[in-house]
């Protein structure tokens, strides 16, 4: 385990390290940092050209670690993503060969351009760690991380991700447009590619062992019921038909503990749980009906969670 200063260095680093790619949006880049923490899974949505695919390549190339790119479309299929068990004549047998998911940090760029049974190769590797191909398990390297960037499901040629997809993402993040004197640099700069800005800053065991320190963040039992009140709120709400699963309150919960040690802290505050509702949740649940009809269905799972934040008592 770290000691706190030479912990809040690396992250220091690495934080450094994505900004130089990623001009102006400094809480992307330390969202984005928490996800890698907590072991989760990154869903990046937003309109083509803010810098998607730049974030993914620059968070892969602070780590020393493999790193793989899937242009995903709609005729792709699952061995495309996993491998393929093929027929070797010389040696009379059958052998696997590995896809691109056998990495550590896996691109999925335009994952909603996808169709949903190609989409689907990605539950169990999300969820356990390992794929099964011709009823034969294979473990992934470890760190393992899907970076999935898609345009808004508005956008013509894309396939909306299913509930049980979306759930295995632990955030999902907007990188909007920059401001001016950010985009100045960018268009100042424009020769130089953005995504070798960043540097290898953090080698694989140390990201692990920062991975295993998470754990040791204290969360009040105060703290913890905080979190279960606002879950449960989100499975009574009169504008959701779904709520926030218990994936969804372990998310809530293990993305605090990221934040928190980001943050220089040993310790989950009420803050840390509050700053993470929307990013963690917002993917998770879904508007019914009646309230889908007022307005575009991402902008009111922001606002329903934004007022279930407010009738949830803050722990002192």
């Amino acid at each position: 385990m770290f000691a706190a200063s030479t912990a809040l260095s690396r992250l220091a680093a690495l934080e450094t390290s994505l900004s130089g790619a990623i001009r102006g949006k400094p809480d992307a880049v330390r969202l984005s940092i928490v996800c890698l923490l907590a072991r989760g899974h990154l869903l990046i949505e937003d309109v083509p050209g803010v810098g998607k695919t730049t974030l993914a390549h620059a968070l892969s190339r602070s780590v020393q670690c493999g790193f793989h790119r899937l242009q995903f479309t709609s005729d792709m299929l699952p061995s495309d993503v996993l491998g393929v068990t093929v027929y070797n004549a010389r040696s009379g047998e059958f052998e696997f060969k590995p896809g691109p998911i056998f990495t550590n940090f896996l691109l999925a760029d335009e994952i909603n351009r996808a169709t949903p049974k190609t989409q689907s190769a990605l539950l169990e590797a999300m969820n356990e760690t390992q794929i099964t191909v011709d009823s034969r398990s294979y473990p992934l390297a470890q760190p393992f991380m899907v970076i999935a960037t898609q345009n808004p499901v508005e956008h013509h040629g894309t396939y909306p991700l299913p509930e049980s997809q979306l759930d295995r993402f632990l955030m999902r993040i907007r990188i909007g447009y920059p401001d001016r004197g950010a985009e100045r640099e960018i268009l100042r700069n424009a020769d130089h590619a953005s995504m070798d800005a960043a540097n290898e800053v953090l080698p694989a065991e140390e990201l692990i062992a920062l991975q295993a320190q998470v754990a040791s963040a204290r969360v009040d039992e105060a703290l913890v019921d905080y979190i279960l009140e606002i879950v449960e709120k989100t499975r009574t709400h009169e504008s959701l038909a779904l709520g926030v699963s218990p994936r969804g309150a372990q998310a809530l919960f293990r993305g605090a503990q990221a934040l928190a040690l980001v943050e220089g802290r040993d310790y989950v505050i009420p803050d840390d749980i509050k700053r993470l509702v929307v990013p963690v949740c917002a993917h998770r649940i879904i508007v019914n009906t009646r309230a889908a009809m007022s307005q575009r269905n991402a902008e009111l799972n922001e606002r329903v969670l934004e007022d279930i934040l407010t009738q949830v008592d803050v722990p002192l």
